[in-house]
């Protein structure tokens, strides 16, 4: 893009944010679709997502997922998001006979934060970034070298505490995202990863909840993931958000109907185009390996065997093809060796690659004419007998 173009993106980007900001200002809140709908690809550009966030927060706007602006208020500022009960309830579902289960279960067992507790972690995580910038420059006696290393470890555990408390908040965000093509433990890993992002850039002085923060990073690097992994062909994230959209209103059709619903009727619920629906449809398939194991028995039949290579020559063509090579053999040796020679040559019968008269006449030494005498005496021969129909269709 070029310079004019950069500009003109940015003055559009800027006039968005402020009719965003001019619209939502009043209510305090803005949820994580809304700033979806009015930039799509905000994910692919995270410079402008930090500074679309500090406007955000500057002007004392909170960041909500829809679940929590449908209960008609945000309550305090200190509320705890939604998913985090104390006691596990979010993972009373999952068992912990299971490697996931077993990590949902430690993760279980760290205790939520407390607003104050989360602003004395961040100053820690801070002394200790200060601390190792400090000793990266010379000078320092052994005294002191020690105290700031001391503090460089202090903010590694402040962070590991951080992150490890509110690992519940990413298996809770990444609950609402299974059955789109990524393994449930690939979804957390990826929330982590997240998580971790959010941890390094949270701001204590902003006044506002870890969770609140972290929420919007988790969300992002598992949609990421999705757009990425879920599909062999990737898809931008934006799309992948407008067709996991399609299947959310298709799924509350089918529950309110009792019947799955057409592109028209998901078209109708979503207000958009009945072609745009069905073409975000059709690239929602995925891939599906020509190894994967198909039944319940041990006999080692994978999907690929069952599909028809079209390459293969049909079984009953292959039959009648061999039947009626053998007869065209039964039938040239009706005639005499040049003759025979010079009808496999002049139809491809010996090799499949047809010669002209010329080629055949420079072989044998004679004219083009006297070759084209032979052939028309050849099949004179073969005419009167009971074959010659089907040997004429074989010629042509």
């Amino acid at each position: 893009m070029d310079e004019r173009g950069r500009k003109l993106q940015e003055f559009d980007r800027d006039q968005l944010i402020i009719e965003l900001l001019a619209r939502v200002e009043e209510q305090g809140f803005i949820t994580f679709q809304e700033l979806e709908e009015v930039f799509p690809h905000m994910e692919e550009d995270l410079p402008f997502l930090d500074d679309l966030w500090e406007e955000l927060l500057a002007r004392g706007i909170q960041v909500v997922s829809q679940e929590k602006a449908g209960e008609g208020g945000l309550g305090s500022s200190n509320a705890e998001p939604l998913g985090l009960e104390e006691g596990g309830r979010d993972l009373d579902a999952v068992s912990a006979s299971d490697t996931i289960g077993l990590y949902l279960t430690e993760m279980a067992q760290e205790p939520l934060l407390s607003a104050e507790e989360e602003i004395e972690l961040a100053k820690q995580i801070e002394r200790g970034r200060w601390a190792e910038r400090k000793l990266r420059k010379n000078g320092h006696s052994p005294e002191e070298q020690a105290r700031l290393r001391r503090e460089v470890e202090l903010g590694q555990a402040a962070r590991e505490h951080l992150s490890r408390a509110n690992t519940r908040l990413v298996v809770s965000i990444a609950k609402k995202y299974r059955g789109y093509g990524v393994p449930f433990p690939d979804l957390i890993q990826e929330g982590n990863v997240g998580l971790m992002r959010a941890v390094d850039k949270f701001d204590y002085r902003r006044g506002n909840r870890f969770s609140t923060y972290a929420t919007w990073w988790i969300r992002q690097a598992i949609t990421r993931a999705l757009a990425d992994q879920g599909r062999t062909i990737r898809l931008p994230v934006h799309m992948s958000d407008r067709i996991r959209k399609v299947y959310q209103v298709a799924h509350q059709l089918e529950q309110e109907t009792g019947h799955r619903p057409t592109p028209e009727e998901i078209a109708r619920e979503m207000v958009e185009d009945p072609a745009k629906i069905r073409w975000m449809i059709s690239r929602s398939r995925r891939a599906t390996s020509l190894e994967r194991p198909v039944g319940d028995d041990d006999d080692g039949s994978e999907l690929g065997d069952f599909i028809e290579n079209e390459n293969t020559p049909d079984p009953a063509e292959s039959v009648a093809r061999q039947l009626l090579a053998e007869q065209v053999r039964r039938m040239l040796e009706q005639l005499t060796p040049r003759e025979a020679r010079i009808l496999r040559l002049r139809y491809g019968l010996a090799d499949g690659r047809t010669r002209t008269l010329k080629e055949i006449a420079q072989q044998f030494g004679l004219s083009r004419e006297r070759i084209r005498q032979i052939e028309r005496e050849a099949l004179d021969k073969l005419r009167p007998t009971s074959e010659a129909l089907s040997l004429q269709e074989y010629l042509r």
